[in-house]
């Protein structure tokens, strides 16, 4: 399962109209904690690929979508379900950290 690009353009149709539960990692390209980060949202992707969907904003490029969900610091994930922001992870954490949050 790959990671989908999320953007302003496909934001309200790949993350509030998907039927699965969505986990999006808002990041920027310069920042340190998120380049650790992002291996770990690769393997939970992969492993969890039949329950979540996992996608990538860019806030450099994305900064609507920062500002309408609050991301203060980078790394945050955010989690969707039925588009609604239900659980919110902000800064470096563990894989297992996140998959405990994630149920």
């Amino acid at each position: 399962m790959s990671i989908l690009t999320i953007n302003n353009n496909n934001f309200e149709k790949d993350v509030l109209g998907s039927e699965k539960p969505v986990l999006v990692d808002f990041y920027a390209d310069w920042c340190g904690p998120c380049k650790m980060m992002s291996p770990i949202v690769e393997e939970i992707a992969e492993e969890c690929n039949d329950t979540i969907l996992v996608g990538k904003v860019n806030v450099d490029e994305n900064q609507e979508l920062a500002q309408k969900y609050g991301i203060m610091s980078i790394p945050t994930l955010i989690l969707f379900n039925n588009g609604i922001p239900k659980e919110t992870i902000v800064g470096l954490q563990s894989k297992e950290q996140i998959k405990q949050k994630l149920k």
